[in-house]
């Protein structure tokens, strides 16, 4: 759909923009972090409404050039501001749903421990190191789901299981389930399998130990 910009006037008053580089900076440093537009306004010292005019010229602006409209000059600073900030934003995003992946897969390294104990038959000190490593979360996958397709396992969505009671014989009765909780139970259950009770420490004298946490 082919949209055309609306014309604005020109300012007459010799105001200056408050569209300024610092300003802009500090539009771009905030939009990387991924915060809300409110606060990235609020962070550059401008209101949001003024944030969201800015960026509404900006997109508003792109869009007619890309419909093969002329350029309009004066907007240039909105329209290198839309992008800019599209762009952090977009890296923002990427940058958080790769820590979601990192979690939902497990491996991050939580502690090192080093342990120097004396071998028992060659009478050295042996130092050993171990790593301890964070489990795969189904949890960071259900995260994803739940925002990416919401309609399917969003919070609201319920699930239907066939359950056949002894007393119906034959006959299946469909019964809403919550996913909140069965989500649940199925995180106790989990972190029991993943979690168990440490195993006891094998015999030997320890002469020294350092434990790093990572």
């Amino acid at each position: 759909m082919s949209l055309r910009r609306k014309a604005r006037s020109v300012n007459k008053g010799g105001r200056r923009s408050l569209l300024t580089e610092e300003v802009e900076g500090r539009i771009i440093v905030a939009a990387r972090t991924g915060i809300a537009i409110e606060l990235a306004a609020e962070a550059a010292g401008i209101s949001s409404a003024t944030y969201r005019r800015w960026m509404a010229r900006g997109r508003a602006e792109v869009t007619a050039r890309e419909d093969g409209q002329s350029p309009s000059r004066d907007e240039d600073p909105y329209v290198e501001l839309f992008e800019k900030v599209r762009t952090a934003r977009a890296m923002a995003a990427a940058r958080a749903m790769a820590n979601v992946r990192r979690v939902a897969d497990g491996g991050i390294v939580t502690k090192v421990t080093t342990r120097k104990f004396r071998d028992p038959e060659t009478g050295q000190i042996v130092e050993e190191v171990t790593e301890d490593r964070t489990a795969p979360d189904w949890r960071a996958d259900a995260w994803y789901l739940e925002r990416q397709h919401r309609h399917h396992y969003g919070k609201d969505a319920a699930i239907a299981v066939e359950i056949t009671g002894l007393d119906s014989g034959d006959t299946a009765q469909e019964e809403r389930v919550d996913l909140g909780a069965l989500a649940e139970r199925l995180n106790q259950t989990l972190f029991a399998v993943q979690y168990p009770d440490p195993p006891e420490l094998e015999d030997g004298s320890v002469v020294d130990a350092e434990v790093i946490d990572g």
